[in-house]
């Protein structure tokens, strides 16, 4: 799936998984997408002589929704034609950094250039030191984003924040979600496109100034010399050893010798030869292609072949529930529950609730698998050793436990640790309220029971679904948790 086709379809499924009550898509325009997708997959399929996959359906589904909201609402098709902020800036900030390296002699005397000359040492110094920042950067664990570089990337990923006017509120709710998931998402492939731009950037600026050197040389004499308040003769010989030697080694080039250093300063009123000013753009303009030209040409190609592969393979997580119920609807294979209560036996009632809530997450086909109970207090490792984490026939996992019970970290959190780190990713916790409710007509005392449940759960590395098992209904995915 590509970047394109990704965008979209993360746009429909904002869309739908924040307009609940039916405000902007009807149940009939999503029978109707999911019909006509279906179709158009299979005749896409048969054109390429391959079976048709969810991939087509995806990007059948989500054109056809798109085309329809565009026809209802012309700010919407103005929000869905947006182009990302970098493409405009990817190309113009390279060549701004050209043009400023190619000014920078603009800034010194060209009849009069030190051997230490500050500008071209000040380009040499910042490389390394960004070099040095990236080496510890690797080495450090991420800190998570900031909100201003959360922003920054916001606006590189869906453009400027503002919504378009004559906007439905709904409708705005539900592209302000796709901001914020979109922008999450794409989070590595625009910062692959950052340094992709930066880098170059920073190689140009350098050629820049390499290409003023020669370009200034050929119409004027450089007249090399070198003038310091505390470093003698000596020292600076040593400071130009130092950093000439990459240019010398690779290149061959003559250096400066202790004589010439002490000749050419400009006390000595000696007439600089113009041997020496081109010996001096040699050795600088060497220096910066080895140190800064060519490292910053290497991260530009890694950076751009990273951007390229995340355009291309877009990584977005099919396994989903949003997604179960497309591949349901897409006439996939039907989705299978495995239900793993803790504690709590299921009556028959709740079984039929759990059918239900299998619908909702995997699909109106979707079957459930329920397993005996696991014993309170029962050893994680033992009470999983049975369960199968790739069970071709499982599609998802869901641990289910009654919102009655009071959260315990040895035992309630143990299980859910040791559970969810052995599914990897394929488990559900599911909260059912169905006997707290009953029991408790205190709706404040419910809230704060569920709260107490879902900070206790995110804490063991899980993100709880609260259910009423009796009233067969289950909220979308975090919302009521």
């Amino acid at each position: 799936m590509n970047e394109e086709l990704a965008r979209n379809v993360v746009l429909v499924r904002a869309i739908e998984t924040t307009d609940q009550k039916r405000e902007i898509l009807s149940d009939d325009d999503r029978r109707y997408a999911n019909r006509t997708a279906r179709e158009l997959a299979q005749w896409q399929a048969s054109e390429t002589r391959g079976p048709a996959t969810s991939e087509h359906f995806l990007q059948q589904r989500s054109e056809q929704i798109i085309k329809k909201l565009s026809q209802r609402h012309a700010a919407f098709a103005a929000f869905a034609k947006r182009v990302p902020g970098l493409h405009a800036t990817a190309w113009l900030l390279p060549l701004l950094a050209l043009l400023l390296g190619a000014g920078l002699d603009r800034i010194t005397d060209p009849h009069r250039v030190d051997l230490l000359s500050a500008p071209l040492l000040a380009i040499i110094a910042w490389n390394l030191l960004v070099y040095v920042v990236m080496l510890v950067w690797l080495c450090v664990p991420k800190a998570g984003v900031t909100r201003a570089r959360a922003a920054w990337i916001r606006s590189l990923s869906v453009g400027k924040g503002a919504m378009p006017r004559k906007m439905p509120h709904a409708l705005s709710s539900c592209l302000h979600a796709f901001m914020a998931d979109w922008a999450q998402l794409s989070a590595p492939l625009n910062g692959a496109r950052l340094s992709r731009t930066i880098h170059l950037c920073a190689a140009l600026f350098a050629a820049g100034a390499i290409a003023s050197l020669y370009a200034r040389g050929m119409l004027a004499q450089y007249g090399a010399g070198w003038e310091s308040t505390f470093l003698d003769a000596a020292q600076v010989h040593e400071l130009l050893a130092i950093l000439f030697w990459p240019a010398i080694t690779v290149f061959g080039l003559q250096g400066f010798t202790l004589a010439d250093v002490q000749a050419l300063h400009f006390a000595a009123r000696a007439p600089a030869a113009a041997v020496d000013g081109a010996r001096w753009v040699h050795l600088y303009a060497a220096t910066l292609v080895l140190l800064v030209v060519l490292p910053r040409l290497v991260f530009t190609a890694f950076a751009a072949s990273r951007a390229a592969l995340l355009e291309r393979r877009f990584p977005l997580d099919l396994d989903q529930p949003y997604f179960r119920q497309l591949n349901d609807a897409a006439g996939g294979e039907p989705g299978t529950l495995r239900v793993l209560p803790y504690s709590f036996t299921v009556d028959e009632a709740r079984s039929r609730g759990l059918e239900a809530v299998a619908a909702q997450l995997l699909g109106e086909r979707a079957r459930v698998r329920l397993l005996p109970p696991v014993a309170y207090g029962a050893d994680p490792a033992a009470a999983l050793r049975e369960l199968d984490p790739r069970d071709p026939g499982v599609t998802s996992t869901a641990l289910l436990f009654s919102l009655a019970a009071t959260p315990e970290k040895e035992n309630h959190g143990a299980f859910i640790a040791h559970a969810t780190g052995t599914l990897a990713g394929r488990a559900v916790v599911l909260l059912d309220e169905s006997a707290f409710s009953s029991r408790t007509p205190d709706p404040q005392r419910v809230r704060e029971r569920i709260e107490l449940w879902r900070e206790f759960c995110v804490f063991h590395g899980a993100d709880p679904v609260v259910v009423d098992l009796l009233a067969a209904q289950v909220p979308a995915r975090g919302e009521g948790a």
